[in-house]
């Protein structure tokens, strides 16, 4: 335990949707919800608008909707919450050469190693210079905690919230942890809160005076130790530069129930695919590929196969993923896959003959599905009908329109597609219906937070329109609240 707060807890505030709100004018101040917009979405994050009415990460986005109806529901741009992410990175490494990210949005930084004065009131200045800093080169907040360990940093930051700073002085601790509940101690989920229900333990305060030895018969010698010296507020843990990820993974949930098998594996497919390129990016390897299944019932099964050397080599782990599958029953209907690589590397091992078996496989799969197509009348038009088939724009999306410029999909639905054009740095935008085929209309990137003018041929100019304009002829001014169905 250090003698001054200069462990540094850093938390963004409700980053996804802030992120959101930040990058188009006509939702700040207003709920936004960020997650999965289908009927079995989950919630990521909620604005703090969104908040009062209940909605909170974790929560199905239909139980969201039926709580705050009027907030806007947008898929998440992760490409955006990348690029703010590394500005704030970058913020915190000129403060000190160990900072350990823990997410995007969330991190601890050793203010010590940076050579900041070990007394209050120097932590504090750099804690207050950080979070300006922030505001100014995203227009996001952030919430600060200062503490003498990075359990007691990282409720701080929370206490903080939203946009503070709180400081905890070494000699305080107990003091402070005592009335918290045992949830609040890292380490502490529901299982363990439960076991210590059941025993007449609800605080922290509760948890120290229960006394290690007791606490080791409940739980355990390593986790009840540590649990008995962090209710006491001791936590000596490092702040650790480089977190080295234990394994790579993708998922994703459908909103209706796969019960074809060709489906299912085609699905798997993908999955490896998005699993490559993420190991790629990271500039990894592995040699244990994972797929996660989740039937109808919810009960949930993973498979794994270690193979004989790391990899990144995308036949290779298609392969595998594709062994795995076969080894679950999927008749009764899947609601969710996952695809993951663990036992991580940096060199590869690779194997041309489990490419080759890949290959020969993908062209069996392929002419499956032209016999498939002809067998239901497909022929020769099947390709056409696909290319035809109207493409998906998720709430929120990027756009470039010819004539209109930057915007984002507000809603979609019925083959028509509902865009807002506005860009962080303008005023609240109009909104107008195009067709989802219309070829004016095409997918754009995100634009920066701050920067006050529109990025290469992405101009903006008519989505700023006077308010006494009255609507033309297709076009829609309605709420952002009043969102077409996504599906």
């Amino acid at each position: 335990m250090r003698p001054a707060p200069t462990i540094l807890h850093l938390d963004m505030d409700a980053f996804f949707a802030a992120a959101e709100q930040a990058a188009k004018p006509s939702l700040r101040g207003k709920p936004v919800v960020v997650g999965g917009i289908g009927v079995r979405g989950v919630v990521s994050t909620a604005s703090y608008e969104a908040r009062v009415f209940g909605v909170r990460s974790a929560m199905p986005t239909a139980q969201a909707r039926r709580l705050c109806p009027n907030a806007a529901y947008l898929a998440p741009r992760f490409s955006l919450y990348r690029q703010v992410s590394e500005v704030v990175m970058e913020l915190l490494h000129t403060l000190s050469p160990l900072v350990e990210p823990l997410s995007l949005d969330e991190a601890f930084v050793d203010l010590e190693a940076g050579g900041v004065p070990p007394r209050t009131a120097a932590a504090r200045a750099v804690g207050e210079q950080l979070r300006r800093d922030i505001r100014s080169a995203t227009g996001l907040t952030g919430s600060v905690g200062l503490a003498g360990a990075k359990m007691l940093a990282k409720i701080a930051s929370e206490a903080a919230k939203p946009d503070g700073l709180v400081v905890i002085e070494p000699g305080t601790e107990r003091e402070l942890l005592g009335p918290m509940t045992v949830r609040t101690l890292p380490g502490v989920g529901p299982a363990t809160a439960e076991t210590l229900r059941r025993a007449g333990i609800h605080t922290v305060a509760e948890t120290a005076e229960a006394g290690e030895a007791e606490l080791v018969r409940l739980l355990g010698r390593a986790h009840g130790a540590g649990l008995y010296a962090m209710a006491l507020g001791r936590d000596d843990r490092p702040v650790v530069a480089e977190r080295d990820a234990k394994s790579i993974s993708v998922e994703d949930t459908f909103e209706v129930d796969l019960t074809d098998r060709t489906r299912v594996r085609g699905e798997v497919l993908r999955l490896a695919d998005r699993c490559v390129q993420r190991l790629r990016a990271a500039g990894r390897s592995g040699r244990t590929v994972v797929i996660k299944v989740r039937n109808y019932d919810f009960s949930t099964l993973t498979r794994s196969e270690t193979l004989r050397g790391p990899t990144d080599d995308p036949a290779v782990i298609r392969e595998a993923a594709v062994r795995l599958l076969e080894t679950v029953d999927t008749t009764g209907g899947v609601r969710l896959l996952g695809v993951g690589v663990s036992g991580l590397a940096d060199f590869t091992q690779e194997d041309l003959f489990a490419q080759a078996a890949t290959e020969r496989e993908a062209a069996e799969a392929e002419r499956a599905a032209k016999a498939a197509a002809e067998l239901s009348g497909g022929g020769a038009a099947a390709p056409a009908a696909e290319e035809e088939r109207p493409r998906r724009w998720d709430p929120g999306r990027d756009v470039l329109h010819d004539e209109y410029g930057a915007g984002w999909v507000q809603g979609s639905g019925v083959g028509r597609v509902t865009v807002r054009f506005e860009t962080p740095w303008s005023a609240p935008g109009r909104v107008r219906t195009f067709a989802v085929e219309d070829p004016a209309l095409r997918p754009g990137e995100p634009l920066p937070l701050v920067g006050g003018g529109p990025a290469d041929g992405q101009s903006s100019e008519p989505a700023i329109l006077p308010k006494s304009w009255s609507p033309e002829p297709g076009e829609d001014t309605g709420s952002v609240g009043e969102e077409m169905s996504s599906r």
